[in-house]
């Protein structure tokens, strides 16, 4: 296992999991990552500090409202469990949020995956970490792969990185933000752009928000951290970029939709902001599985929801190189989708902030 760096995402995001997609593929696909995190403190033997404290996805107008039926409709029939809430359930679940028919950001609803809530980013790494050295696994760190070596026929025999060439037989590539990078090292293309995803954390505070909020009107997302600390996340700076810092415009709109929407936080420090590349494909769902170059696997595409998709992920990519072929759940997410058409658009299906 090679790391070029410790800056990558799972140690930079706002720790949220849930299984709240719209279509069967995806929600067959998350909802089993979910049901792994369920059980992987216990697999792990190491507390990930799961909270399933609910999330709640809040509606804004009465087109919000239709949408968000539908979305839960497709949830239940998929076998997800979620549940519209009224603006007085909503309010009795998120006290602070201004509800009243002044707001800036009119209530007309919501509704609630009670399932979903968050895990400790940092705790989800090290313990995969410590149970993959248990394992017999080595982790490399500081360690640049540079290019990988082709035999005649094509198939990849050898990765050369900053410490040297390593003969393989198959290469699992897992780099967020960097596929494409990889990609082009590896010589083939993807249909992956990066971006920028910007999080913020409060000042600690005492308790006053006990579910994850998202905003369908603002795309602003929160919770609070064992902490006390507000996590604070929103849409993704819209310019191409490798540089984990973000743009002020954002901050500006993201911390003004948490004012408007919870006037009492007004006044509120930040902590600290930060931002991870995400790497964003055209109909927001992931790419797993096969690459053009035979013997490299890919598991990439994760825009802004690969934390959840962890478990599941590394799953699937498993099987995958050790099988040779890819598992029922993950088939749908191959490369081949955008030559055949079979898209998986979640981004219009479910409202997904990118």
């Amino acid at each position: 296992m090679l790391f070029r760096s410790g800056g990558g995402n799972t140690g930079r995001n706002t720790t949220v999991v849930r299984s709240n997609y719209y279509y069967p593929q995806s929600a067959a696909f998350y909802d089993f990552s979910l049901r792994l995190y369920e059980g992987l403190a216990r697999e792990l033997n190491y507390n990930i500090m799961l909270s399933q404290r609910g999330m709640v996805t809040v509606m804004h107008s009465r087109h919000d409202l239709e949408s968000a039926a539908r979305w839960v409709a497709a949830m239940n029939l998929n076998g997800v469990e979620a549940q519209m809430l009224t603006v007085a359930e909503v309010k009795e679940r998120i006290p602070l949020l201004d509800t009243s028919p002044r707001a800036r950001f009119p209530v007309w609803g919501g509704f609630i995956q009670r399932r979903g809530g968050t895990a400790r980013h940092d705790a989800v790494a090290w313990g995969y970490a410590r149970a993959a050295s248990q394992l017999g696994v080595d982790i490399i760190q500081n360690c640049e792969v540079r290019n990988f070596r082709r035999s005649a026929n094509g198939v990849v025999n050898a990765v050369e990185t900053s410490r040297g060439t390593i003969h393989v037989d198959k290469v699992a590539m897992a780099v967020a933000g960097h596929s494409t990078v990889l990609a082009d090292l590896a010589g083939f293309r993807l249909p992956i752009t990066s971006y920028a995803l910007q999080a913020f954390v409060s000042e600690p505070l005492k308790p006053v928000l006990d579910t994850v909020m998202l905003s369908l009107a603002t795309g602003m997302y929160l919770s609070q951290s064992d902490k006390g600390g507000l996590v604070i996340g929103g849409g993704l700076d819209h310019y191409v970029s490798y540089a984990q810092r973000g743009n002020f415009p954002t901050i500006r709109n993201v911390i003004g939709a948490v004012v408007e929407q919870m006037p009492a936080l007004g006044r509120v420090r930040l902590l600290r902001q930060w931002a991870g590349i995400v790497d964003v494909v055209h109909d927001s769902s992931p790419i797993l599985g096969e690459t053009p170059v035979p013997g490299i696997y890919m598991s990439g595409g994760w825009g802004t929801g690969g934390f959840k998709a962890i478990p599941a992920g590394g799953w699937m990519l498993a099987h995958h190189v050790a099988t040779g072929r890819a598992h029922d759940i993950a088939a749908p997410f191959c490369l081949s989708r955008f030559t055949t058409g079979a898209l998986i658009d979640e981004a219009a299906a479910s409202g997904i902030a990118h």
